[in-house]
């Protein structure tokens, strides 16, 4: 497949460099201000991490890798299934770039999407296609996040520990997770009928709606394959909360008491790690600082972990999930960018 002459085509040239010049902007001063406000307890990370214990620290390492990994699986799936398939070392660098965004934009991962279809588009990816790899990812990642959040309930039931702002909260994360991919099909499927006058004149709005409009039905109907997305972000969840069980053993502490079983341990990390992710999904701070941190120190709290123990896990959570990746996915989106500022 000859790629390049494609990207003309795909690349929008008026105003494109300013635009993403400003977007890499915006997240580039939201990374160094949290950093800046945070910089006292990264140093005090980095000294947790001296003392953890080296064998679970590099097995949290590699399964926050293999996330990155799922990510870029699911992609993987769509783009072949398009007949415009990409390789693996360019998707894994797409990857950290959009989990970056995601991270520095509290956009309920808006931002990332937007990083996504530009990043795959500039590498000779349709328009069409790279929107249905976005809508597909979507509803993969929110069908895994909503069945996984009703599933930490009913583990919260049969523990005795659910509240009544948990199941709240959970619910209200529903109707987003409902929400967003939603929104995306009747998007998709509306397709370039004729706005409402005072739409029409939002030129955003306009384009939105012309590039969502072009993903192919074909692929948005294909329940297999919207399956196998679902199957990868699935799996991310499921190795975030084990790098989470990680993080603890890192520091000589089970998740779930000294005789616990793998599996207790497990379920704990995981109640813990979702109940904190669905607070950042729903809060508009960025990077979640401070509200992941709290909400997963709690958890784990009220699932009988020690308050300190499950605070400095937490923190060595982020310190893998969050600052180690933030440096590199700066630069990657940097070099992503700058060869097309005056494209």
């Amino acid at each position: 497949m000859d790629a390049e002459p494609a990207r003309p085509r795909h690349v929008p040239k008026a105003g494109a460099g300013r635009w993403r010049g400003w977007f890499f902007g915006i997240m580039l001063v939201g990374a160094l201000v949290a950093a800046v406000l945070r910089r006292h307890e990264i140093a005090r990370l980095l000294v947790l991490v001296s003392k953890a214990s080296p064998d679970w620290l590099a097995a949290a390492l590699g399964l926050q890798i293999l996330t990155y990994v799922c990510l870029a699986l699911g992609w993987q799936a769509v783009l072949r299934h398009a007949g415009h398939p990409q390789p693996m070392p360019r998707l894994l660098r797409i990857a950290i770039t959009k989990l970056f965004a995601d991270q520095a934009l509290p956009s309920a991962g808006l931002g990332g999407n937007v990083v996504l279809v530009d990043q795959l588009m500039l590498n000779g990816v349709p328009r069409g296609a790279s929107v249905a790899a976005l809508i597909l990812s979507m509803i993969g990642f929110y069908a895994a996040y909503a069945v996984f959040a009703v599933a930490m309930l009913m583990l919260l039931w049969l523990h005795g520990a659910i509240t009544p702002w948990i199941t709240g909260l959970v619910s209200l994360f529903l109707l987003v997770a409902m929400a967003i991919p939603g929104t995306a099909l009747w998007l998709r499927q509306r397709g370039r009928r004729p706005l409402p006058r005072w739409m029409a004149k939002l030129g955003f709005v306009r384009d939105l709606l012309v590039t969502v409009g072009e993903a192919p039905g074909t692929l948005l109907r294909d329940r297999p394959l919207i399956a196998q997305v679902t199957f990868w972000n699935a799996l991310i969840f499921l190795l975030d909360a084990a790098t989470l069980l990680a993080c603890l053993r890192a520091l000589g502490q089970g998740a779930a008491g000294q005789n616990a079983g793998l599996w207790a341990e497990l379920v704990t990390a995981y109640i813990a790690f979702m109940m904190a992710s669905i607070v950042i999904t729903l809060g508009p701070v960025p990077l979640g600082l401070g509200s992941f941190e709290a909400t997963c120190t709690l958890m784990l709290s009220l699932m009988g972990v020690p308050s300190g123990t499950g605070l400095t896990a937490t923190l060595l959570l982020r310190v893998l999930t969050l600052w180690l990746p933030l440096l590199p996915g700066l630069l990657l989106m940097r070099g992503a960018i700058a060869p097309h500022q005056d494209g």
